[in-house]
Order: structure tokens, then sequence, then C-alpha cells
């Protein structure tokens, strides 16, 4: 009797147990639910896939400045191509660039974010279609002009359509795999291009370029934009998919919806309404990362690697792989850090970085040209290279176009990212154009050179730029602007 009274009080506590356990778990699974945590886990899909498709045109950017340096030889011998066709065909990218970055911003206002990524994919594959065709100097300038112009857009529509889809704890790595993609394309192109010919290598350019056409026609346009427009319909539509159908967008949307209204008090600001000191602040920041990127020194070394390499003593060649592949899984280990470590922590480490890489280099050329310790000259010069593009990739490289993405109000964003790419573009024009003459002034003055500018970056984060991490744009832009 005792042994069945006890069996029948555990089987009721075991009755009793059980719904409150499934109630416990129910309940449970409901917060988590109502907080995001399952929610973020099924419904971000649209939001990677959106992304995916934008970086193609990221990568398409790379394919286009890694095109020439694999066949140079190639297309001068078939074309019978002076130095001086040559290098107009290769330079002539950076003007097709400066132009496509002048309207970028009023076209991706006018025509949507995928309206100017289809664009400039168009724009890309005429170009390619030129090369590939080319019988002449005219035809090649002209494909190169049209690629350029396709780069330019590109620069500066893809960080902002992503900035602009990707929640704000994703928003930063999402936005670095543009440089990332570039990087990639870069690469590729430097690999692919040893092993193909140059019309062969023209048509693999087409490829991003295609399937981003296709992934446009699937995913959402930029919610913000569809809201500055007035096409609240779409724009409800538009957050609801890539947050997921069945999230809670109301606090998104009124954050959004609320800023928006605020900004439509303003103003329309053109390209001279800039200046005003309301804009100050997020202007010299977005314009100044820009000049510091580019007046680094990147594009001149990036140009002109091996032959810095061969100036230096050490095979051109070697040099030169090490320097394409060692960029992607440092872009790759910045994306990873960015929303961790923050913005500035990254572009204070790279601009340190790159400052030593700079002496470095600088040390090798002054040794060598002194005939000082001959055989440490070209070690020191890889080692000073591969420190300072190590150091630009991981920070440098695409933490200024993310900040450019997140810091500018709605209502100027396509004026002032246009400045701000256009600066761009003329930084890498004109550092790739001055550096030869540089190098035959002084070499070692040529390094130093570069390092001052980069350690002035330094002092110009520190002062200036904000930490942008964890905040909405509505966030960042209110306070900077406030500021």
């Amino acid at each position: 009797m005792k042994e069945d009274i006890e069996q029948s009080e555990n089987r009721v506590n075991e009755e009793i147990r059980t719904p409150l356990i499934i109630q416990t778990n129910k309940s449970l699974k409901e917060e988590k639910v109502e907080n995001g945590c399952y929610e973020k886990k099924q419904d971000r899909y649209m939001v990677y896939l959106s992304t995916f498709v934008a970086v193609c045109g990221s990568f398409a950017f790379g394919s286009c400045a890694g095109y020439s340096s694999p066949i140079q030889s190639a297309i001068r011998e078939d074309l019978n191509l002076s130095i001086a066709e040559f290098s107009l065909f290769g330079s002539i990218l950076t003007f097709g660039a400066m132009i496509g970055a002048i309207t970028s911003g009023p076209i991706a206002d006018y025509i949507g974010r995928k309206g100017a990524m289809r664009m400039s994919s168009a724009f890309c594959v005429a170009g390619w279609l030129a090369i590939y065709f080319a019988q002449g100097a005219l035809a090649l300038d002209i494909g190169r002009l049209a690629t350029g112009y396709g780069m330019g857009v590109f620069s500066y529509v893809v960080p902002v359509f992503i900035a602009e889809i990707a929640p704000k704890d994703l928003r930063g790595a999402l936005t670095t795999i543009n440089q990332l993609m570039i990087c990639c394309g870069v690469s590729v192109s430097f690999i692919i291009g040893t092993m193909m010919t140059w019309r062969t290598l023209a048509l693999t350019g087409l490829i991003p370029c295609a399937i981003l056409l296709f992934g446009l026609c699937i995913i959402p346009e930029s919610p913000r934009w569809l809201a500055k427009i007035g096409h609240q319909k779409e724009f409800e539509l538009a957050l609801h998919k890539l947050r997921g159908t069945d999230a809670d967008i109301s606090e998104e949307a009124a954050e959004i919806k609320d800023y928006i209204e605020t900004l439509e008090k303003l103003p329309k600001v053109n390209l001279f309404d800039l200046f005003q000191r309301r804009y100050s602040s997020s202007l010299i920041v977005g314009v100044g990362l820009m000049v510091f990127q580019q007046f680094g020194g990147i594009n001149g070394i990036c140009f002109y690697t091996g032959s810095i390499f061969e100036s230096s003593g050490f095979p051109s060649d070697i040099g030169t792989i090490i320097y394409a592949i060692i960029q992607v899984p440092i872009t790759a280990l910045g994306a990873a850090l960015i929303d961790r470590a923050g913005r500035k922590p990254l572009l204070l480490v790279s601009g340190t970085g790159l400052v030593i890489g700079c002496i470095l280099t600088g040390i090798s050329f002054y040794l060598k040209g002194h005939e000082i310790a001959i055989k440490a000259a070209p070690i020191l010069a890889v080692t000073g290279i591969l420190v300072y593009i190590g150091s630009f990739s991981v920070g440098m490289g695409a933490v200024p176009w993310v900040v450019m993405s997140e810091i500018y109000p709605i209502n100027i964003k396509g004026a002032a990212g246009s400045l701000a790419t256009l600066v761009n573009w003329f930084g890498a024009w004109a550092c790739s154009y001055t550096f030869n003459f540089l190098m035959t002034w002084n070499s070692f003055g040529t390094f130093i050179l570069y390092a001052a500018v980069n350690a002035l970056s330094i002092l110009f984060v520190i002062k200036m730029v904000p930490e942008t991490k964890g905040r909405t744009l509505e966030q960042i832009q209110a306070a900077i602007n406030a500021s």
C-alpha cells in the first residue's frame, strides 16, 4: 500500500509538473521570438542575399581595376600600341570614374539604388564588349572609359545601398564586404590574366555584371529611399521583405519616417549648398577620410608594386603574387572585426601600420642608395610593402566607405556622396600620376612623405571621426550634425 501511494503521488506530481514545464518553455520561446532572437536567424536571408547581389558590383569594380596589369605586354603586341597609347588606356579609367562619381549621387537619388546599379552594370557590359571587339586604340579607350564610369557609380551606390538595408548590428561588416569583393576582383584578374588572352579576360568581366542584373530582379529596393520619395506601401513591403514577413517593423519604420519628415522640412540642396555650417561636420569627416585614404599613397604603390620590388632588388613576380594574395584574407579580417572593434580603432590601427610600412620601405631605398646593408634592403622593401597593404586592407581601405555611407543625412546623401567619391577618384589619379615623378626625385623622400600623410590621418581620426558602431543611421546623423 505504501509503494502504491508513493507511485500514485509520483504520477500526480509528474502530471502537475509536465504542463508547467511545457508552459514555461512555450513562454520562453514566445519571449525569445518577441526579442528577435529566433527572428534574426530565420529572416535575415534577404539581407544577406541583397548584400551578395550588390557586391557583385564591387567585384566588377575590382575586375576593371585589375584588368590592365597582367595583359600589358600581350595587348601592346597584338594591337601594336605604343607605351603612350597603353598608358592612356590604363589611366583613362580614372577619368571615367570621376565622371561616374559626379553623377552617381543624383542618379541614385532619382532612379533609386537598384536603378543606379542597373545603369552602372550596363556601362560595364558595353565597355567590356568594346574592349573585346577592339581592333585599335580608340575602341579600347572608349571601352575603358565606359567601365571606368561604371566603377565610379558602383563605388558610391554599393556601400550606400548596403548601409540602408542592413540592421545596425550587421551594417559595418556587410558594408566592408564591398572592399573585400573589390580586392577579390583585382586578385582574380591578376591570377587568371596570366592564363588566358586579353580578349577572353575581358569577357570574364561580364560574369559579375550578369549576376548583378539578374539578382536585382529578386531583391527589394532600399526602404529609406522609398520612404524619401513618398512610396509608403512599397517602403513597408521592402522593410518586411528584408526583416521577415512576421517581424515587427513598427519601431524601425516609425524612426525612419520621423527622420524623413524632419528632413522634408529642410530645403533641397545641391553641391554648393553642402558648404553650409549645418553640414560641415559630416562633410569634413567624409571628404577628409577620402583625402587621407588616397594621398597616403595607395594607388601609386598598388599600380607600381612590381617596379617597387624590382627597384629594391626583390623578384617582382613573386612580390606581386604575395601582394595579390595577402590583401583578401586581411580585408576579410577587417570585415569580421568592424562591428566588434568599431570603426575608429580599425582606422587607428590601420594608420599606424601604414606609417610603419612607409618608413620601412623608405629605409630600404635609403640603404640601397647609400650602399649600406645591401642584402637587407630587398627584405625591408618587401616587408614594408606587405605591412602597408595589410594595414590598408584591414582599415583604411574599407572603413572610409562605411563611414561615408553612415554619416550623411539622406537629404544631402546624393550630393555629399558624389563629392566624396569625386575627391577619392581625383586623389587616385593624382597619386598614381605623380608617383613615378616622386620616385625619380627621391625614393626615400617619397615614402617619408606618404608616412607623414598617414600620420596626419591618425590625428584626423582621433579628433574628427565619430564612432558609429551599434547606432542607427538616424542616430548617427542626428548626433554628428548636432555637434
